[in-house]
């Protein structure tokens, strides 16, 4: 049963991850869909959770301050939606889960920077991922040359509207 699993699992498993530890600060770039339009939005902060590294359920949860309120978001990082993730900086933690870190802020809020080979660390691009980036990028050029974005925002306030009545 245990093998039959693994197999299922196989197919969604990306080939490379980066290896986010508890203390990281990341850059997590993830394919935001809003109405019929994509984008990439980058969410930018330090990781206080790891969970199940060696499994497809494998996850971490980011921290950061965004108008003086935290924000905390978890990503699968085997997810289709999550495009890339970068190490920006590696820091000494001796704990797994940085659960200390909500009720800090400013000088004590901070962590001790460790030294790291980020192009090592981040080198696991996969050419699927890398592929689906520039196509998303090639759309959205496109649609600005062509005034498509503006006709789009157009329908959405009309349907709005119609929504409204």
């Amino acid at each position: 049963m245990y093998q039959l699993i693994q197999k299922v699992e196989a197919k969604y498993r990306k080939a490379k991850i980066v290896d986010a530890r508890t203390g990281d600060t990341v850059r997590v770039h993830q394919k935001v869909k809003e109405g019929n339009k994509e984008r990439i939005q980058i969410f930018e902060g330090v990781v206080i959770r790891t969970d199940r590294k060696q499994s497809l359920t494998n996850s971490i949860t980011v921290r950061r301050i965004s108008s003086g309120v935290g924000v905390e978001k978890s990503y699968l990082l085997h997810s289709p939606l999550v495009l890339k993730v970068e190490v920006v900086k590696r820091s000494k933690v001796r704990r797994k889960y940085l659960s200390f870190l909500r009720e800090r802020s400013g000088k004590s809020a901070r962590l001790t920077a460790i030294d790291f080979d980020k192009t090592k660390v981040n080198d696991v691009a996969s050419r699927e991922a890398e592929a689906e980036l520039e196509h998303i990028k090639e759309e959205i050029a496109e649609k600005h040359e062509s005034g498509e974005y503006v006709s789009d925002a157009k329908e959405a306030i009309q349907a709005e509207k119609a929504d409204k009545k």
